[in-house]
């Protein structure tokens, strides 16, 4: 396989996933990050169910144009954390999904710790 840094995140991926589950009780917040927008969801892995989401998508329909910055990735964070904490989800595991804790996933488990999600 030749190197290049999706494939380097592909394998940490594989190597994080293999430790960190969702349960009913604590639940797996997944990021996924593209170049324009950012992506989170709280999913229950045993039922394969989605339990809340929220992404930059997602605001731009109440907040308006928004910038693919930690800011934003932010507000992502506050937003999946308030609708956690409307579904009584108060704790939740980190899936970085194979990206450095740096910049905006940073910014978005900072934003989510903020609001009151535990993890």
């Amino acid at each position: 396989m030749k190197y290049s840094k999706e494939n380097a995140r592909k394998r940490r991926k594989v190597r994080i996933r293999k430790k960190i589950n969702g349960t009913p009780s604590r639940p797996r917040l997944v990021v996924y990050r593209s170049n324009l927008n950012i992506y989170a969801q709280i999913v229950n892995d045993l039922t394969g169910e989605t339990l809340c989401s929220s992404s930059t998508l997602s605001l731009k329909k109440t907040e308006g144009k928004l910038s693919p910055n930690r800011e934003t990735a932010a507000k992502v964070g506050k937003d999946l954390a308030v609708k956690a904490k409307d579904l009584n989800i108060e704790s939740v595991v980190f899936d970085r999904n194979g990206y450095l804790y740096h910049g905006r996933i940073k910014a978005l488990a900072d934003g989510a710790r903020e609001a009151g999600l535990k993890f």
